[in-house]
């Protein structure tokens, strides 16, 4: 039998069992749907998570000053520690797995006035790079860069709350405004961002300053000092270096203020690197449960495919019969049979994954939550689907096959089904 004479016969039996050919292929095409949209969900949580994670900032740790709480060069633990607006300089040539160390303070007890409104929000000084690691981007005009700071220029960027607050819809750019009384120029907006965690509060709610202008204009009030600062903001050279730049920071400050640099309390950070590396775990483990899931509704359909196929067998004993007695080798029924579940598994596969894709694009039409990117299958999703589909296909095929291939023919014409 040529392999054009078997296809159509093939085809036209199992249009002859229609019912039987449509629920093997359900239970086949429901094991791909199934692994597909589980893992594209899984993705689409990770993608939103990481998205949502990255308006706050993108490996980056927060350097606070804490309390000793051990002993170190003879002194007592217990102490108060403040950093001051030149260790980033001493942190940074010291640390060499870092790749920026900036200082930040921020003053959040000062009056802002433009010509239409007015309001207290919290001020923030830095430096040109903190645009950067905190995600800080520019919707109109630009950021501070170093030639601001280093002139001490009185310029700022503001939030977009702030902007709606003190010029409502008018263009803010190159408009000026007080700061207690002293002026500054309007330089830049930022774009308005969705922000997921703060430690004093929400980008969009700020102005934004050179660190020389507010260390200048608004350093600390007593009891602390004109040169205290709030926070540094760090980030790795690596995502591999980050617990060396880690070790390294506290390092630098120990030595600068006598504290032990394996002392978490004195110098406590907010890791935000270490909190992704956990979170990747927790959403890949659930990727692959996910997946196993759907794996298993995989290989059920397949041990399904493979009970109707046998329960075919047994039901076209006679046929086989026939065929056999007429001359059908023992091989062309073994491949009319193989192939038969081929067409069933790869033509139900290809319908699952065609379901899924556009189920997929349908939901992705929907706005989502800030959380959750959307349902997004990916090419080696649809590879895997497709292997394991083939391994299902050959092992579910094999033994029906082998068993209408060596039926007996004489026992095969004596054979009355309900028999």
């Amino acid at each position: 039998m040529v392999f054009r004479d078997l296809l159509l016969d093939t085809l036209r039996t199992l249009w002859t069992n229609k019912l039987r050919t449509f629920l093997t292929m359900f239970g086949i095409a429901w094991g791909i749907v199934s692994i597909t949209l589980m893992v594209a969900a899984g993705e689409g949580l990770k993608v939103g998570i990481v998205k949502q994670q990255e308006t706050f900032g993108k490996d980056i740790m927060i350097v606070f000053s804490g309390r000793t709480s051990l002993q170190a060069g003879g002194l007592r633990a217990g102490r108060d520690l403040r950093w001051q607006d030149d260790d980033y300089l001493h942190v940074q040539e010291e640390a060499s797995a870092c790749r920026d160390v900036v200082p930040e303070l921020g003053r959040g007890d000062l009056t802002v006035t433009s010509l239409y409104n007015n309001g207290s929000p919290s001020v923030n000084g830095s430096l040109p790079p903190f645009a950067e690691m905190r995600s800080v981007r520019v919707g109109e005009g630009r950021f501070y860069n170093w030639d601001d700071q280093a002139k001490g220029r009185r310029v700022a960027f503001l939030g977009t709350n702030i902007k709606k607050q003190l010029f409502a819809g008018r263009p803010a750019v190159g408009e000026q405004i007080h700061i207690n009384s002293i002026p500054y120029t309007v330089i830049g907006v930022m774009e308005s961002k969705d922000q997921n965690s703060s430690y004093d509060g929400w980008d969009v709610d700020k102005i934004f300053i050179p660190f020389s202008a507010i260390m200048r204009d608004f350093p600390e009030k007593p009891p602390s000092t004109p040169h205290n600062i709030d926070r540094l903001l760090v980030t790795p050279k690596s995502y591999a270096e980050h617990e060396t730049c880690k070790y390294q920071v506290r390092r630098a400050l120990g030595r600068l203020h006598n504290f032990d640099p394996n002392d978490k309390e004195a110098a406590p950070i907010w890791d935000t690197v270490e909190n992704a590396k956990a979170f990747y775990v927790l959403i890949d483990s659930m990727k692959y449960f996910l997946g196993a899931v759907g794996l298993t509704s995989l290989f059920l359909g397949g041990i399904g495919v493979m009970n109707v196929m046998l329960v075919a067998v047994r039901e076209r004993t006679r046929e086989i019969g026939v065929r056999k007695a007429v001359g059908a080798s023992a091989k062309s029924i073994l491949r009319q049979f193989f192939v038969e579940t081929l067409i069933v598994a790869f033509l139900s596969g290809g319908a699952g994954l065609g379901i899924a894709y556009g189920v997929c694009a349908l939901v992705n039409l929907i706005p989502m939550p800030p959380f959750f990117a959307g349902l997004l299958p990916t090419w080696k999703v649809a590879f895997l689907s497709f292997l394991l589909l083939s391994t299902v296909a050959v092992l579910s095929a094999l033994y029906p096959a082998r068993r209408a291939s060596v039926i007996d023919p004489i026992e095969a014409l004596r054979y009355e089904p309900g028999g």
